[in-house]
């Protein structure tokens, strides 16, 4: 259950389409195979099988879990690199422990999102807190890379905490989704989070039965992934269910529906992530934790990190869990 909700009938509607307006085709639908990241936790690579245009500026995107854990289970990453892109995790139920080498860090909860932009080169980990590793309980969340333009590539790494209630909400034409709109703009409404290259990301909660229908920037890409639940996305209405990605063609909105569901059924609702930016079109070489434009880049990057130049980590850090101890 998404922790972020919202009387629907109160909130600002998506306006209606303009004449002139065209659906967005579906050009491809996959479906994401489940592995597991850091420490052992499980996650649903969601961009698998797509090609690297079809995604640009978005470089990779795991949803972890939806896993209800029993105690002393919970996993994490342990300290690691990055460059030349941002991270951004999206926790919808549960808590990660994030900490940084240039002083970001702090608890993201239950709808709350980290925007972390490595920039130039930033240590850093993500971990279950000790009490969610003593108590277990509902993990389930995002994690998505954002490449940045080779002129930000060596930007200063910067840190975004971005509470759930900082969101901004609005509702489908007839009440029945909510949408949660984290960085970018839709349909005039625009989300708190700052970004190098210009996205949008938003979170939908499509009630048993109902139909989104929403403004899209043309010069974006459109990406749908499915977090929970069954339905229909595009003007033809391909099924989609949870753990598949709609790649959307070109036009000015997009839509996707929930399936009408039983109420016994474990998803009534479904939810999804809107996802689209202003391609960069530039080449991209990724290894690793580094996204960089050219192999020589990624030497450099492996150098500098192993030279120290990502900053250290610091005293009294964070660490992860590696199951029988604590962090």
């Amino acid at each position: 259950m998404p922790a972020i909700t919202a009387n629907t009938l109160t909130l600002p509607r998506v306006g209606a389409a303009a004449p002139a307006d065209t659906e967005r085709p579906v050009r491809s639908i996959t479906t994401g195979p489940r592995g597991y990241e850091g420490e052992g936790f499980p996650v649903v690579r969601a961009f698998a099988g797509v090609s690297a245009a079809a995604l640009d500026p978005f470089v990779h995107m795991d949803q972890m879990g939806e896993v209800d854990y029993e105690p002393g289970e919970p996993r994490g990453t342990d300290w690691h690199p990055h460059r030349g892109f941002e991270t951004v995790t999206y926790m919808i139920d549960g808590k990660f422990a994030h900490q940084d080498s240039h002083g970001g860090g702090g608890l993201v909860t239950d709808g709350a999102t980290q925007w972390m932009t490595a920039g130039s080169g930033i240590l850093h980990i993500e971990t279950p807190p000790a009490e969610l590793v003593d108590s277990g309980g509902l993990f389930h969340g995002i994690q998505l890379w954002v490449n940045l333009p080779k002129q930000d590539k060596f930007t200063p790494p910067r840190y975004q905490a971005i509470e759930g209630g900082d969101t901004a909400l609005i509702a489908s034409d007839d009440g029945g989704t909510l949408v949660r709109i984290i960085a970018g703009d839709i349909d005039g409404h625009r989300g708190p989070g700052i970004t190098h290259t210009p996205i949008t990301l938003a979170h939908a909660t499509i009630e048993n039965g109902a139909r989104l229908n929403l403004p899209w920037r043309r010069d974006f890409n459109a990406l749908i992934y499915v977090l929970s639940g069954s339905g229909h996305v595009g003007p033809l209405a391909r099924p989609i269910r949870g753990g598949q990605l709609a790649v959307l063609g070109p036009g000015d909105r997009i839509t996707v529906g929930a399936d009408r569901a039983p109420e016994s059924a474990r998803f009534t609702a479904m939810d999804v992530l809107l996802l689209g930016g202003q391609p960069i079109r530039e080449p991209v070489f990724h290894y690793g934790p580094f996204v960089m434009n050219s192999r020589a880049e990624l030497v450099e990057a492996l150098q500098d990190y192993q030279a120290g130049k990502f900053g250290s980590i610091p005293p009294n850090a964070l660490m992860p869990h590696h199951g029988g101890g604590t962090l």
